[in-house]
């Protein structure tokens, strides 16, 4: 339909256009599209009032969708003068070739359109007429917002409105380019101007509600919205999505869950689905939720979306998720997610057979799916360890872009290895790390103790809390303790983009300890200045370090006595092993496997030392079996700090306690550099 509106609106057939538009509007009421479109077509009808209704309409049913309010802008700028408008539009340009306001018309028209060229070429014709006319220069705003270039919008418009005061067009396109330079703050002010000079702007209610969620006042943004909601000719379902949305980031529970809930009822929507699924589990409503989730399905049921939340609401491998999973595969045999969590639950359920099938199904409708792929030649392994290993590579090749290559490589390499090819897992790996080295972190280099020995461990203070500072060494399975404190006051930040500042970030401040250039109580004082942006205000935290040297020792020891020290270790050369294997969560290079080795020895010795010598308080987790069983690993670390901890989620399975044994011939050099301080930290020869 809407071809067929421009293509008779470029035959300048403007009443085939119309009613065609007014006849697509009538069997579609609630579609913003056909609203625009109509509004497209009354515009150059010349009647900008109507137009302008039908594309407040518009954007009442769509109200984010920013090139609705770019649109209303330009039927803004010919509606204070309509007769001006229907005179231009009557007017052949052959007649009066220097007739601006029909220049401007139709490069409006052009712009709600889409045709950006055409209003480009417009402006410039009407340009050499009245270079300084200011509807020009609004016009001109409006098609650098549209190309991209927010400055010179600003500029436009800035200058013109200095000529013309209080013009709701060009605050229009003012507030348009602050918008796009996310300055929330002036566009609200363009905006909220606009509303008081026009005398009907509900269109405008969406826009200044997205404004107020964006400086966090969603409490205000729900009011916005609210009046509009309270209005069935104006309480459209896009309406009450981000109303409802607003009232739920608002803790308005009650309003949020009505407006969701009919949102829900008009089609499924993602956003939506995710904000009823909190607020009914908040609620303990397992009864509503399924209720409400039947009703849609009924009207919706090729909703991927739907049946997963539906199916979410089930314990899996129970007789009631089974039920629900085999009515979504009837509903959607061929959907992707739904054969994915079939193949899953096959698999938890131990019908290799069940699994397999649909991991097959996958491959047809996705020969490159990544974990159907896995899975199958998994699925090989105890029975044909060679056509397993076929099925492995013949998976990785079929990964179209790297994303999912890089990690398929190192799996091929854990396979590999679980079928009995050390060799060829191991060189598997060490192509994976010399491929990506360059971009990885170089090992930093470790301080040497203090020649003077060190400092006296002073009495901690009372009420300054008990900082937890954790950390481990690449291949000690840290990030599986870390998931398991993830209920308490644990900080991950240092692995993120907004690490703090303080010199526990940087390697090089143990070695600023060491000769003397930084000032042990300033360590501990610039770290606890950042605790309160990082969310910590009583002192009492979980640091996850990125790195550690024992030069810390020399500020931690009488600066920070109340401190404890959480180390994560494992057999030294089952670390290595498994840094191999699995990399790290701190991206060091691992340029070859005889440095590494050396490196990871020096780290552990600092460790033996500290602990040896009980030179801080400290906790030493040994993991070694326990990696992989998510309740023995909480209750060694929950027994560690004395309290009782639930199991972290499940992960990825690592290389098993003792496998190095398999490597002793092809990583002997690397494990010679390991067996002393494996000796001092108690794990056997052999």
């Amino acid at each position: 339909m809407l071809e067929r509106i421009h293509e008779a609106l470029k035959r300048d057939a403007v009443d085939e256009a119309l009613a065609l538009a007014q006849d697509w509007v009538a069997q579609a009421p609630d579609d913003a599209q056909a609203q625009r479109a109509l509004s497209t077509t009354l515009a150059q009808a010349g009647d900008v009032a109507a137009a302008l209704v039908a594309l407040d309409q518009a954007i009442l049913l769509a109200p984010e969708d920013a090139g609705l309010h770019f649109e209303r802008a330009a039927l803004l700028l010919r509606s204070r003068d309509n007769d001006a408008a229907r005179d231009a539009l009557g007017q052949s340009l052959g007649l009066d070739p220097n007739h601006l306001p029909s220049y401007l018309v139709q490069a409006q028209i052009a712009l709600a359109r889409g045709d950006i060229a055409e209003a480009e070429r417009l402006s410039r014709t009407a340009a050499r007429i009245d270079p300084e006319h200011p509807r020009l220069a609004a016009l001109d705003a409006l098609l650098a917002l549209r190309g991209g270039d927010a400055d010179r919008a600003l500029a436009l418009a800035s200058a013109a409105s200095a000529k013309v005061t209080d013009d709701p067009q060009l605050l229009s396109v003012l507030g348009f380019g602050y918008l796009a330079k996310r300055h929330w703050a002036f566009a609200e002010q363009a905006f909220r101007r606009v509303s008081e000079l026009l005398p009907d702007a509900r269109a405008l209610r969406p826009l200044l509600a997205q404004l107020a969620a964006a400086q966090g006042r969603m409490g205000e943004a729900a009011d916005l919205v609210a009046p509009l909601l309270e209005d069935e000719a104006t309480a459209t379902a896009a309406l009450r999505r981000v109303g409802g949305l607003y009232a739920l980031q608002a803790g308005r529970t009650d309003q949020a869950l009505e407006q969701l809930r009919r949102a829900l009822a008009a089609g499924p929507d993602r956003a939506v689905l995710q904000g009823l699924m909190q607020l009914w589990r908040e609620r303990d409503d397992r009864d509503e939720a399924q209720a409400t989730l039947e009703a849609a399905l009924a009207t919706h049921r090729d909703a991927g979306d739907l049946w997963a939340a539906r199916l979410a609401l089930e314990t899996p491998g129970t007789a009631e998720g089974e039920q629900v999973l085999e009515r979504w595969l009837g509903a959607m045999p061929d959907f992707v997610p739904a054969l994915e969590t079939a193949m899953f639950q096959r698999d938890r359920a131990a019908d290799l057979e069940g699994a397999g099938r649909f991991a097959a199904r996958l491959l047809e409708l996705q020969p490159a799916h990544p974990a159907a792929g896995q899975f199958l030649a998994e699925s090989l392994l105890a029975g044909d360890p060679d056509a397993a290993v076929n099925r492995a590579r013949a998976a990785v090749a079929a990964q179209a872009s790297e994303e999912t290559r890089t990690p398929m490589r190192g799996w091929l390499g854990r396979l590999l290895d679980r079928a009995g090819r050390p060799a060829d897992a191991l060189a598997q790996w060490r192509s994976l790390h010399a491929e990506f080295g360059a971009n990885r972190l170089a090992l930093p280099v470790l301080a040497p103790a203090p020649d003077a020995g060190w400092p006296a461990l002073s009495t901690p203070v009372p009420g300054t809390g008990h900082p937890i500072l954790l950390w481990g060494l690449p291949g000690s399975g840290i990030e599986r303790v870390v998931d398991t404190l993830a209920a308490g006051p644990m900080l991950r930040d240092r692995f993120s983009d907004q690490a703090p500042a303080d010199p526990l970030a940087a390697p090089a401040s143990a070695h600023a300890l060491r000769d003397g250039t930084l000032a042990p109580a300033q360590l501990v004082e610039q770290w606890r200045a950042q605790l309160p942006a990082r969310g910590i205000a009583d002192g009492n935290v979980i640091d996850w370090l990125t790195w550690w040297d024992n030069a810390l020792l020399l500020a931690l020891r009488p600066h920070l006595p109340e401190g404890l020290l959480m180390v994560a270790v494992r057999d030294p050369r089952d670390m290595l092993l498994d840094w191999l294997a699995s990399g790290s969560p701190v991206p060091l290079a691992l340029d070859d496997p005889d440095t590494a080795a050396a490196w990871l020895a020096q780290g552990l010795e600092q460790l033996a030392d500290l602990h040896e010598q009980d030179l801080y308080p400290h906790l030493l987790m040994r993991l070694d079996g326990v990696l992989d069983a998510p309740a023995q690993l909480a209750a060694v670390v929950g027994q560690a700090l004395g309290v009782q901890l639930p199991p972290p989620p499940p992960a990825p399975r690592r290389m098993p306690p003792g496998r190095w044994r398999a490597y002793a011939d092809l990583l002997a050099g690397p494990f010679a550099h390991l067996a002393p301080v494996a000796a001092r930290l108690g794990y056997p020869d052999a």
